[in-house]
């Protein structure tokens, strides 16, 4: 193990558990007090791995056992230093906007828009924008996350009570106190463990999404929009401006059906129940809490007339006016609580199954009208301040969660809805094959049954079951928006969308599952219909598939009903896994730049949905700089983007960097709609545009023939943990969507995963070299004077270069060298690892002869100073993992596979970790 693994400390301090107060902005204070607690834990349980702390343990002498408990340790050490990490950089954005003001501080509101009014952006322009303004993060359910519930509400206390730690008021007694609950919060996750022992549940995977709204972002999302307003009204201050719940959040747990078998209409079903109970309960803690606080009683000021009136209309309907103004009697506000909270317990009652007795909430409108009326008649009794800091908060919350907390999409791939669509066809054509799916009739066939009334109900007889699963998902988004809330379903997500007849497919499916508005099932469907564009050669081909469609008059009407706007997604994992970095970047920004063109054109806007994971690889770049380099005009003020696993940990298990989080990316949002004419006036130009085109189709080429060089499935699968990393129980999707074993059909995210853990990571750089080495072949000087031009000038290009770096920064070919080790055939090793080893060295060269950089990453001091104190240990761990790889797979006995197995999956656990992501 590394001999400074916390180099900050001195022996002295290392024997002698004197932890100092955290008093400034380094986190030496909160990596001291961290370590020593860790290393005391170390110190009760296993005293062996005292040294492995410090750096100094011969882990080859570990049985499987203890080497396990060894791994298990560093990863918990990564799991604080994140936290310590997370703690300074929300004391430093504290102290920035103490000193500077909130304008100063990068990201937030008061920064754009004090900018915006500098600059003369004119109050209509911020009036449009607000209008328009939908922000919605989605959290899925890719398997990337591999910490339990448990260990994530274990570690969300440890951050707290390190935040106490801050505070200078504590005595040695009190102070030792919260020293001791520290070590107890380390001493609990060492003895639960972080692997999950058993396949992951969609229901444990709801679980996990819905603890985040439980620990954060139930009460930190309303202050993102108050932070809007205070932003709005000190820089717009003659202005008054109608803030919308511009910001959701989206899900695709228990919806996401594309390769997941567990995913049925019945999960899908408890899904929505499960989240519209964990935001109605939020609301009744939130109403019970009002009960208890607006104690005003008519002897100290009168109620006003209008309230009055209303709570005598809320008293009646209640059915028991009589015992509620006589518990609570001259309390009018407490009076007009208890009924709301009366139609909160029977909504409820009746989404758990139960009878309402009593009147309830039909949906979330009928809450927040009684609760506008409740701040209306505090502010009619002036007491506008109590109805603005009590009341106000809890409505924002039901305007932005209502009754679902998010909003579901569903997601199937074209293989599925194709298959139900041909299920449909014989059995309309007496058992007839249907026509090729390219073929005329195909498309002919479609269009016609999208055009024939309905006659009678819907009848999935005489369809095989995996159609009718299908069709019953389709029909469950007419019953629960009916019967749970309007807004509880986001949209259809078709995966692998390669034609209009996939899209008009989806359409008839839901005029099948009597999904329309009208009775003949031919005007409107309500659920928007969102195509996935995924490769590059789907990314191509969207702009003429989307003119198309959206020319098809019930696309057309479907659109409008919903909003005027039609989503497109776009994916970044498997166009990377298709082409590579450069490529996929420059793909998805054509297909974008392109896209938003035909929409203005066509009259229909086109909002894109980014099926973003949490690596470069997969499009997971700092979010201000990502959203900065998106083509002018794309967003428009309209932005989702999935958020996966470790990524939704890091960003929303603390209520501060939750808080900090979506305030950046909403505010990044903001500044690139509010910038977007200045932006165009300043596109890349053509020689820039050539420049990037070239570099994408020579980096492509090296990309791919990397990938069809002969052996690189063996050499993959050999030379990194990829069969291993399904043993992780970290999501209950299979990683591979059909069963088959090729790279054709493996998910990106283990793709991704793999070549991370073997430290290739092949997936974020390779390519590049070869792409500007052949640029500067071609052209010159003059070229490499434009590639330099381009990197200053160009947003995307300095995007993709900088990532680059940092990834390469990621790479240790010493290590790498250790897992081809793991190949059999000395000439497929020899070959493929040659290839990488060139191309490696070829990249490193040529970025930093562009960038002008001295070393790699120079740009992000403080990515390569968290990447450098991390490192050793994941060095290590790698060389130890090559080790466990070859002893787990030529173990024959079980009990010793078993042992081994566990000390493999915790390496594999630590090393994410480490790095800080996984997909």
């Amino acid at each position: 193990m590394p001999k400074t693994l916390h180099a900050s400390l001195s022996h002295a301090e290392e024997n002698a558990f004197a932890p100092p107060v955290i008093t400034g902005t380094s986190s030496k204070e909160a990596l001291d007090i961290l370590f020593h607690a860790l290393l005391d834990v170390a110190r009760r349980h296993e005293p062996e791995l005292e040294a492995v702390l410090h750096g100094t343990a011969d882990i080859s002498t570990f049985t499987p056992e203890m080497l396990a408990r060894a791994l298990q340790v560093q990863g918990i050490w990564f799991q604080l230093l994140s936290i310590a990490e997370q703690n300074v950089a929300m004391r430093r954005r504290r102290h920035v906007e103490r000193t500077e003001g909130r304008s100063a501080l990068g990201g937030s509101f008061a920064k754009v828009l004090a900018e915006a009014s500098a600059s003369g952006i004119p109050a209509h322009q911020i009036h449009a924008l607000l209008k328009d303004l939908r922000i919605r993060p989605t959290i899925t359910a890719h398997p990337t996350e591999g910490k339990r519930v448990t260990v994530l509400e274990k570690f969300r206390r440890i951050y707290l009570v390190l935040r106490e730690l801050e505070l200078p008021r504590w005595t040695t007694r009190e102070r030792n106190g919260l020293m001791n609950e520290l070590r107890d919060q380390i001493e609990l996750v060492w003895m639960t463990g972080e692997l999950h022992l058993e396949k992951a549940t969609v229901e444990r995977e709801v679980s996990w999404g819905l603890h985040f709204f439980d620990e954060t972002l139930f009460e930190m999302l309303p202050e993102v929009v108050y932070s809007l307003e205070e932003s709005l009204a000190q820089y717009y201050p003659d202005e008054k401006f109608e803030v919308p719940a511009f910001f959701q959040f989206g899900s695709w747990i228990g919806g996401d059906r594309d390769g997941n078998p567990y995913v049925t209409a019945s999960v899908t079903r408890e899904t929505l129940k499960w989240n519209a109970l964990a935001s109605l309960k939020r609301y009744r803690d939130g109403v019970l809490h009002l009960g208890r606080v607006l104690s005003l009683t008519e002897r100290s000021m009168p109620v006003p007339e209008t309230f009055r009136a209303e709570l005598a209309r809320a008293l009646s309907e209640s059915g028991d006016a009589k015992a509620i103004a006589g518990r609570n009697p001259g309390e009018a506000y407490r009076q007009y609580l208890s009924c709301i909270l009366r139609k909160l317990e029977a909504t409820i009652r009746r989404n758990e199954g139960g009878r309402a007795n009593g009147p309830d909430y039909p949906s979330a409108d009928g809450l927040i009208n009684d609760l506008r009326t409740l701040e209306q008649g505090l502010s009619d009794a002036k007491c506008t301040s109590l109805a603005t800091d009590l009341v106000r908060p809890v409505r924002r919350m039901v305007e932005i969660f209502r009754f679902s907390t998010v909003r579901l999409d569903l997601r199937e791939n074209t293989t599925r809805t194709t298959k139900t669509l041909h299920a449909l066809y014989a059995r309309q054509n007496g058992g007839k094959a249907p026509p090729d799916l390219d073929a005329p009739e195909w498309k002919a066939w479609l269009v016609a049954e999208l055009a024939r009334p309905r006659t009678g109900e819907t009848s999935f007889e005489g369809l095989p079951d995996d159609a009718r699963e299908t069709l019953a998902t389709f029909a469950l988004v007419g019953e629960m928006r009916d019967t749970l809330d309007r807004e509880a379903f986001g949209a259809f997500v078709l995966s692998m969308t390669r034609s209009v007849p996939d899209i008009l497919g989806a359409y008839l499916l839901a005029k099948e599952a009597g999904l329309y508005l009208d009775a003949a099932g031919t005007e409107i469907c309500p659920l928007p219909i969102v195509p996935l564009f995924e490769t590059i050669e789907d990314l191509r081909a969207a702009p003429a598939i989307m003119k198309e469609l959206i020319a098809v008059p019930v696309v057309r009407r479907s659109t409008r009903w919903q909003g005027g706007v039609q989503e497109v997604m776009i994916g970044y994992s498997d166009s990377n896994k298709d082409g590579g970095f450069v490529a996929s970047n420059w793909e998805l920004y054509k297909a974008q730049s392109k896209l938003t063109a035909l929409g203005k054109e066509a009259g229909v806007p086109i909002a894109f949905f980014h099926g973003r994971g949490g690596s470069v690889s997969r499009g997971g770049v700092p979010t201000q700089r990502g959203i900065d380099a998106q083509p002018p005009g794309s967003i428009n003020g309209r932005f989702r983007t999935t958020e996966q696993g470790e990524v939704v940990s890091f960003k929303y298990a603390n209520r501060g960097t939750a808080a900090y989080q979506m305030e950046l990316l909403a505010a990044s949002v903001f500044e690139h709609a509010l910038q977007s004419e200045r932006q165009r006036a300043n596109q890349p130009r053509h020689e820039f545009d050539d420049a990037l085109e070239a570099l994408s189709g020579a980096s492509r080429a090296a990309y791919v023939n990397l990938l069809q060089a002969d052996g690189l499935v063996d050499y993959f699968q050999s030379a990194s943990p990829l069969d291993e990393i399904a043993l992780l129980n970290i999501g209950s999707r299979p990683a591979r969507r059909f069963g088959a074993k090729s790279l054709s059909d493996l998910r990106a995210i283990p793709w991704v995963f793999a070549w991370a853990q073997n430290r290739h990571v092949v997936t974020g750089w390779y390519g590049v070299g070869s792409g500007i080495r052949s640029f500067l072949d071609v052209r010159g000087d003059p070229g490499e004077a434009l590639l330099k031009r381009l990197f200053q000038e160009c947003r995307l290009f300095r995007l993709i270069l900088d990532e680059v770096e940092k990834t390469l920064l990621m790479v240790d070919l010493g290590i790498a060298r250790d897992y081809a080790g793991l190949v059999a055939d000395p000439e497929i090793r020899e070959r493929i690892f040659g290839m990488i080893d060139a191309e490696y060295a070829l990249t490193r060269e040529m970025v930093l002869r562009i960038t002008g950089g001295r070393e790699l990453a120079e740009r992000a001091p403080l990515f390569r100073d968290r990447l450098t104190g991390r490192l050793p240990t994941i060095n290590q761990v790698g060389r130890e993992q090559v080790e466990l790889l070859r002893r787990f797979r030529a173990e024959a006995d079980e009990d010793k596979r078993e042992a081994v197995k566990s000390a493999l999956l915790l390496s594999i656990n630590c090393i994410a970790v480490g790095f800080g992501a996984t997909g």
